[in-house]
């Protein structure tokens, strides 16, 4: 349970530091419609990602399934700091470098 309740709150800081980013990095006329896009991709992804977890889970079982989406998830993690090595440079909130 208190990893759990850890893991939520890790998370929450997660989420709140990937939304100033985005806005920090996003032109003044822009900042509403990226805002939009991003709120809609959020909330796609939870639903996208619940469907995805089950259909894993019933195809392979719950063991292979979890192990493969933590494989998955360092795979993303690795691809998106070679192909974004921006993010990697960012170290305050204060002001973004530009266009990540």
């Amino acid at each position: 349970m208190v990893a759990l309740i850890a893991l939520g709150g890790f998370d929450m800081v997660s989420m709140v530091i990937r939304q100033t980013l985005v806005q920090l990095s996003t032109p003044d006329a822009m900042r509403g419609r990226v805002s939009a896009v991003s709120f809609l991709f959020i909330g796609a992804s939870n639903q996208l990602g619940e469907f995805e977890s089950g259909a894993t889970a019933a195809l392979m079982g719950v063991i292979p399934a979890a192990v493969l989406g933590g494989v998955g998830t360092l795979v993303v993690v690795g691809l998106w700091s070679v192909l974004f090595p921006a993010l990697r440079r960012i170290d305050t909130l204060t002001k973004a470098p530009g266009p990540l």
